[in-house]
């Protein structure tokens, strides 16, 4: 898994390094990077928002427009660290910027993730997009938290930060293309069950609902992580 991540990272670092020297040669600093992936993940709470306020509940290509920004705001988590190490411009206050702005970029991406939800109706899948937020803080705060009390937390676990936009994203554009393929009145049903057992909004909302368990756990295996190494000290 590790070497997987490392060559998508390497693979992915050799298509930015040329828009990295762009900037470094603009003047373009690391914090403006972070800070414009925060304005991208405000865009995509945004379409969130209209795609409950002016579309039909059973069309939900919107979403699929929301993946791919979603998606494109994560480029920028990669490119600020990218253009920091490159440029030699980080610092410990750029590492807490870009922690603290990379958590209200996600809340502000469940925000819209739980408006759209409760807007069409679907309220346990935003009670699971709710607890996958909690999930998704937690791990963050589990790992700033123990790495002060100098415990090394960044291999710990499967749900961070980068498989949690993925997930997301991804799961997002395919909900928005399978309601232009299978048609907006998709339905399997099981006689017993008051709702359907798959829908197309069960592209999004299934991947949230695993989001939700494996980014607590996640949080969880962190702490007992952390108890391992820590002891009674």
């Amino acid at each position: 898994m590790a070497n997987w991540k490392s060559a998508g990272q390497a693979l992915v670092y050799s298509w930015m390094d040329p828009f990295v020297k762009w900037c470094i040669r603009v003047g373009i600093t690391p914090n403006m990077i972070t800070f414009f992936g925060l304005l991208v993940n405000i865009t995509a709470a945004a379409v969130f928002i209209f795609g409950a306020e002016k579309k039909d509940r059973s069309d939900h290509r919107i979403l699929g427009l929301a993946g791919a920004v979603i998606l494109f705001a994560g480029l920028f988590d990669m490119l600020d660290g990218r253009l920091a190490r490159v440029a030699r411009q980080d610092s410990k206050y750029g590492a807490l910027f870009d922690s603290v702005l990379d958590r209200y970029s996600e809340m502000f991406m469940f925000l819209g993730i739980c408006y759209y939800l409760i807007a069409n109706h679907y309220f346990l899948s935003s009670l699971f997009a709710f607890i996958a937020m909690i999930g998704s803080i937690m791990v963050s705060y589990t790992r700033a938290r123990a790495e002060g009390l100098g415990v090394k937390m960044a291999d710990v676990g499967f749900m961070q930060r980068p498989e949690r936009i993925l997930l997301i994203g991804i799961s997002a554009i395919l909900c928005g293309l399978m309601s232009g393929v299978l048609g907006n009145d998709f339905k399997i049903s099981v006689g017993w069950l008051p709702f359907p057992l798959i829908e197309v909004i069960s592209f999004f909302t299934f991947p949230i609902f695993v989001l939700a368990v494996l980014a607590n756990v996640t949080a969880v295996s962190r702490m007992k992580h952390a108890e391992k190494l820590l002891g009674n000290s």
